[in-house]
């Protein structure tokens, strides 16, 4: 039997800077098993998805994960463009931490009251490459929020941040100082794929980064980490 999975996020999930973790996903089952359904938008805050839930609830899938919050933690970084953010994706308020949790719990309020899926929200990637530098504890607090949001409406929190944090420090690659990834940046990542044919991974390898691209996006050992907190946690389960 198939199982169908609506996969909610920001630009980690459209994949478009990022390795895709629903094809890393979908590789880990037998053909047919799992039908993988993409709800990501590139920049995206809590906000942003809390008022584009319909298209997942007109034809609910069986499982739902959500993986948002990153654009809220950079968001609460010393050099965050925010007031062109916010102007850019029409935030009706600054970014904060409260508002950030006020959202994803109307997130998973709507979710849980118009679908009977099983959901799973994500603990956030590790932002940058050094666990106790300012970027990973941001990502690191954010998580906290989103595990208190999970326990408080009752569904799975999938430790990614943890699983993440765990693969850096086993690893110890170099502390480089993480860096904001800004719109020039990316789509100078763009150009490198399109006209010197690198791929992520290989953009990522001379940029002497372990788990993502640009301190933020993933690359395949990123993405790989993502699709296996999720089959092990919702779908491995519900099977």
């Amino acid at each position: 039997m198939t199982t169908r999975v609506g996969c909610l996020g920001d630009s980690l999930t459209r994949a478009q800077l990022s390795v895709d973790y629903l094809d890393l996903l979908r590789r880990r089952h037998p053909s047919g098993d799992v039908r993988l359904a993409r709800f990501g938008v590139n920049g995206d805050f809590a906000h942003n998805l809390l008022h584009r839930l319909d298209a997942v609830v007109a034809d609910p899938p069986e499982v739902i994960t959500v993986l948002i919050g990153t654009n809220d933690a950079r968001a609460s970084l010393a050099g965050y463009p925010v007031e062109q953010v916010m102007r850019r994706k029409r935030l009706p308020e600054r970014p904060s931490a409260g508002w950030f949790q006020q959202c994803l719990g109307a997130v998973v309020a709507r979710l849980r009251a118009e679908t009977d899926a099983r959901i799973g929200l994500l603990s956030l990637p590790v932002l940058g490459q050094r666990p106790d530098g300012p970027a990973a504890q941001a990502s690191q607090a954010y998580s906290r929020m989103i595990a208190e949001v999970a326990a408080a409406e009752d569904v799975s929190c999938l430790p990614l941040h943890e699983r993440q944090t765990e693969e850096l420090r086993r690893a110890d690659p170099p502390p480089i100082p993480y860096r904001e990834a800004t719109p020039a940046a990316s789509v100078g990542v763009l150009l490198q794929r399109a006209l010197l044919r690198r791929s992520l991974d290989t953009i990522s390898r001379r940029r002497g980064l372990m788990l993502t691209t640009d301190h933020i996006h993933q690359n395949s050992r990123g993405a790989a980490l993502v699709a296996e907190v999720i089959d092990t946690g919702l779908l491995t389960r519900s099977g």
